[in-house]
C-alpha cells in the first residue's frame, strides 16, 4: 500500500483513458494517484513475547521521566504536552471524537490554541481543522523554490513560510520508523520532540536530557509484542532482511485473516515491507512511481516517444524512499465536491510552486502542479504530437497543491507531493488515516486503495475488474470479499 505511487500511463494509462470516456468525470479522476497511509499502534499478541521480553528491559528511569515529560507542559509553554496532541488513551494520535469531547467539555483545553484555529486572527477562533484531527504545520521554504499564483507570478510571502494541515502521527512504534514527521524532516527523535516544543507548544529549547528521556519514553511504545520484536532486532543490530516478519508465526489466525494475509503479501508488502512495514522492498514498483519532469520548466512529465504508446521516463532515484500516492491531489479535488474525502467540508491550501536550479533562483527547473491541459467535458489530458498526455506528476489536471510533502523540505520537484512510507502495524485503531486525514476509516482507506492505487501498478496484477459496489461508483481492483480479508488481517497487524 502507501508509498506506491500515481501511474498507469502506457498500456496502463491507455487502459484507464478507456474506462473513463464510459463514465462520468467522477471517475476520471480515479486516475489520481493517491498519499500514504495513516500512521501505526495496534493488537498485541503473544508471537514472540518471551523472548522480546527477555530482550528488552522495559520501565527503566529514563523512560519513566519521559513520560512525565510528555504528559506535562514545559515551563514558558502555552500550555500544551506531547499528549495535547498525542492523546495517550488514543494510541497517541489526535481522534476527531476526542477533539469533540475536549471541546465540548472545556473549549479552554490548551488543544484549542489559536495557532490551530480555523482563521488565528478571526475575533472568535473555531476549530473546523482540528475537529478533522488536523493540526497547522509551518514550513519554511527551502531557498530554490516559490509560491507562485495561478498565472505564474511569484508571490512568495516575506518569510517565506507556508502553512499546511496534517494529522498527528502516532508514537507507537517509533523505535523503528526513522525518520520522523510525514515529510522526514526529523531524523531523530530528540529533534521531533524539540520541534514540537517550538512549533505547537510556543516553548524555548529543552535541556539535551528531557529530550533525551521524551525519547527513551516514546521508544518504549509499542503497538504489539511482534512490534517490539522487531525492535529489539533492530536494537542487537541485526540487518532488516534478516529480520523474520512475526506476523508469519501468528497462530490461529481465521480464514478471513489469513486470506488478508495473503493479499496483504500480494499488494502490500511491496511498499510496506515484511518485518518493519515502513520499509519499500520492491523498487520496481517504487521506480514506477517517480516520473522524470520535461526539461521546459513546465513540470509536466516527460515521456519516451519511441515506443507507442509513448511510455514516462522513469527518474533514478536509487536512494529515494519517499513517494507520491496522489493524496494530496485527491484532497484537492475533495475541494471541488469530489466523494469520499473526509476533509472536504474544510479548506485546504491552494500552492503553486517553481523550483529553481540554485538559491539564486534565476533559472526555474519547474512549475507544480503544472498548468493544467484538458478536454473540459472529459476531464481527460490533452494529447501532444506524439500522443502522449500533457500531465504533471500526478497524470491527470490539477489545479492546486494542497501540501508540496517533501519538496518543501528538499527543494526537489521529485518530490513533489511526496511523504514519508508509514508503517501499518496497529493501524486499525490511528483513524484517520494519510497525512492529511483524507480517510476516515480504515475501510475507507482501502477503498481509496481499490479504486484509486493498485490499478496503476502492473507489476502487482490488480486491474480495475470488479464492479462499483454502488450504483455510478468506482470500478474496484479488489472485491468486497477481498476488502473484508484485508481489513479483518489489518486489524491484527
Amino acid at each position: 500500500m502507501s508509498r506506491t505511487g500515481p501511474f498507469g500511463v502506457s498500456s496502463n494509462w491507455v487502459h484507464a483513458r478507456k474506462e473513463f470516456s464510459r463514465t462520468s468525470t467522477r471517475v476520471a479522476l480515479q486516475a489520481f494517484s493517491l498519499f500514504a497511509l495513516g500512521a501505526c499502534s495496534g493488537l498485541a499478541d503473544g508471537t514472540a513475547t518471551e523472548s522480546v521480553e527477555q530482550a528488552v528491559a522495559g520501565g527503566n528511569q529514563a523512560s519513566q521521566q519521559g513520560e512525565t515529560l510528555f504528559e506535562t507542559a514545559f515551563p514558558g509553554t502555552n500550555g500544551r504536552s506531547c499528549a495535547t496532541c498525542h492523546v495517550r488513551a488514543d494510541h497517541e494520535v489526535l481522534n476527531p471524537a476526542h477533539v469533540a469531547t475536549t471541546l465540548a467539555a472545556n473549549p479552554a483545553d490548551p488543544l484549542f490554541n489559536r495557532l490551530d484555529a480555523d482563521d488565528p486572527a478571526a475575533p472568535t477562533p473555531t476549530y473546523e481543522h482540528l475537529k478533522k484531527g488536523l493540526v497547522r504545520v509551518v514550513l519554511t521554504l527551502p531557498a530554490n523554490m516559490d509560491t507562485i499564483d495561478p498565472f505564474g507570478t511569484v508571490n512568495t510571502p516575506p518569510d517565506r513560510k507556508i502553512a499546511v494541515w496534517r494529522g498527528v502521527p502516532t508514537v507507537e512504534n517509533t523505535a523503528i520508523t526513522a525518520p520522523y514527521q510525514f515529510d522526514g524532516r526529523k531524523g531523530t527523535l530528540q529533534e521531533q520532540a524539540q520541534g514540537a516544543i517550538t512549533a505547537h507548544s510556543e516553548g524555548g529549547t529543552a535541556a539535551s536530557a528531557d529530550l533525551d528521556a521524551i525519547a527513551a519514553f516514546q521508544k518504549d511504545q509499542f503497538s504489539s509484542n511482534r512490534a517490539k520484536y522487531v525492535a529489539t532486532k533492530l536494537a542487537h543490530g541485526t540487518p532488516v532482511d534478516q529480520i523474520d516478519r512475526p506476523e508469519l508465526k501468528m497462530d490461529e489466525l481465521t480464514p478471513a485473516q489469513q486470506r488478508g494475509l495473503g493479499l496483504y503479501n500480494a499488494s502490500c508488502e511491496p511498499c510496506h515491507g515484511g518485518a518493519t512495514t515502513n520499509r519499500i522492498v520492491n523498487r520496481t514498483v517504487h521506480d514506477f512511481a517517480i516520473p522524470e519532469l520535461k526539461p521546459d520548466a513546465s513540470g509536466n512529465v516527460l515521456f519516451d516517444h519511441t515506443v507507442t504508446p509513448p511510455v514516462p521516463v522513469k527518474a533514478n532515484r536509487p536512494n529515494d524512499e519517499f513517494l507520491n500516492i496522489g493524496i494530496a491531489n485527491l484532497t484537492a479535488f475533495g475541494q471541488f465536491g469530489f466523494p469520499g474525502i473526509f476533509t472536504s467540508n474544510v479548506p485546504m491550501p491552494q500552492y503553486r510552486f517553481r523550483f529553481y536550479t540554485d538559491a539564486t533562483r534565476t533559472v526555474a527547473t519547474a512549475d507544480l502542479p503544472p498548468v493544467p491541459v484538458f478536454d473540459p467535458v472529459t476531464f481527460q489530458p490533452l494529447l501532444d504530437e506524439f500522443g502522449a498526455p500533457i500531465v504533471g506528476p500526478n497524470f491527470l489536471p490539477q489545479f492546486f497543491s494542497t501540501d508540496p510533502g517533501r519538496a518543501a523540505i528538499t527543494g526537489d520537484p521529485h518530490d513533489f507531493e511526496a511523504f514519508d512510507m508509514p508503517s501499518l502495524r496497529g493501524i486499525a485503531n490511528t483513524a484517520p488515516y494519510f497525512h492529511d486525514n483524507a480517510a476516515e476509516t480504515l475501510r475507507d482507506l482501502v477503498n481509496i486503495y481499490s479504486r484509486f492505487i493498485i490499478q496503476f501498478f502492473p507489476m502487482l496484477n490488480r486491474p480495475l475488474v470488479n464492479p462499483p459496489e454502488q450504483p455510478f461508483g468506482f470500478p474496484e481492483s479488489f472485491t468486497p470479499q477481498e476488502k473484508d480479508d484485508l481489513i479483518a488481517f489489518l486489524e491484527i497487524l
